[in-house]
């Protein structure tokens, strides 16, 4: 891979982390306090809310230094090394939280009786999207995991 894409898939991974931090502090509490003005009876899922909203974010944030990490082993040609796994395995574990974060909210909402169509959609699309992201990538730890193997077995020979 070429260093200028490293480098500047690893600025934009910065920017879009540190946005994600700002989203944290500024834009979900206060899109938390609207809706609490917005729906009084609803006020105490307001805590709740931030702290799964803020999880969520987190996981994303997590597994961007994981990809961070990983390209970084790329750029050093050590990607086939078996501390490669263990960001892969925490990026897989991070996709399966976050879906399950998302489908507790949809529950809680739908338990509460304020799960709208659009509510309802958009938890759908993102249990969908997880889920289909966790085997996508089961099926490129596998592929890594055929190619780490294969890279052993050339330096056996040679």
């Amino acid at each position: 891979m070429h260093r200028s894409a490293i480098v500047t898939l690893k600025t934009l991974i910065f920017v879009l982390i540190t946005l994600l931090l700002a989203c944290q502090v500024f834009v979900i509490p206060a899109v938390a306090q609207q809706m609490v003005e917005k729906s009084p009876p609803l006020d105490y899922l307001q805590v709740p809310g931030i702290m799964v909203t803020v999880g969520f974010v987190l996981c994303v944030q997590v597994a961007l230094v994981c990809v961070w990490r990983l390209l970084s082993l790329v750029r050093a040609s050590i990607i086939f090394r078996e501390n490669a796994f263990r960001y892969v395995n925490i990026i897989l574990g991070l996709v399966a939280l976050a879906t399950l974060l998302i489908l507790g909210s949809f529950i809680t909402l739908a338990v509460a009786g304020v799960a709208s169509p659009s509510v309802i959609m958009l938890c759908s699309l993102g249990i969908v999207v997880g889920s289909g992201l966790a085997l996508m990538i089961v099926v490129m730890r596998g592929l890594l995991h055929q190619a780490s193997q294969l890279e052993r077995d050339l330096a056996e020979v040679v």
